[in-house]
């Protein structure tokens, strides 16, 4: 855990260095920056998109606490002290690993007032397919969904299973906080592919808006 913090603090100091040079623009759609922190919020945006989010959280949003999913692996321990540079709190756990633990961990976070947010292609995807997993948690704590969408003029994507994408230094960012989505209760398996898929599909809306 020593080596996970050392790395992450290099890490953030070079994500800011990069942030410092770009020209951001925010298109607040929710009407969240700068208002109270109610209702509470799950912040969604697709794990490609994921470099930002921790600046927004810190600096357009810190009137909110903020948690965040992230993987119960090795690679996770990386991703959960990088956030806590950024004050932001870590969940452990995957479809794959404590999925059960942590949607209980996410779910008690929410109804303590503190925001949640979740990259539902992550971690290993596919990519721009949302998992179920945070369906059952809007549905069973009843907190609005808002999608989140981030966009560069220029910028280096990797060759990973995501195509995490990395701004070069004085590109633009345009970051979109979709309207709040209110997730339907469902009765059947069928209703809730439906739910899903609507989801799914008003957080790529925002994506292919572009």
């Amino acid at each position: 855990m020593r080596k996970a913090r050392i790395i992450a603090g290099f890490g953030s100091l070079l994500v800011r260095l990069i942030i410092a040079t770009l020209r951001i623009r925010i298109e607040d759609r929710a009407g969240v920056i700068g208002a109270p922190p109610e209702p509470r919020l799950i912040w969604l945006f697709w794990h490609n998109r994921l470099f930002l989010i921790p600046y927004l959280i810190e600096h357009y949003l810190n009137q909110r606490q903020g948690a965040a999913l992230t993987s119960a692996s090795g690679d996770g321990d990386y991703l959960a002290a990088f956030l806590e540079r950024f004050n932001i709190r870590a969940v452990r756990g995957s479809s794959s690993r404590r999925g059960a633990a942590a949607l209980r961990e996410l779910k008690t976070m929410l109804k303590n007032g503190v925001d949640i947010a979740i990259t539902p292609d992550g971690p290993r995807g596919p990519r721009y397919r949302l998992n179920p997993g945070v369906l059952k948690v809007a549905q069973q704590t009843g907190v609005g969904v808002m999608p989140i969408n981030v966009e560069y003029s220029r910028c280096w994507q990797l060759k990973s299973w995501d195509g995490f994408m990395i701004p070069k230094p004085f590109s633009r960012a345009d970051i979109t906080l979709g309207e709040i989505y209110p997730v339907r209760k469902t009765e059947t398996p069928e209703e809730f592919e439906a739910e899903r898929l609507r989801l799914e599909a008003a957080m790529n809306a925002l994506r292919t808006a572009h």
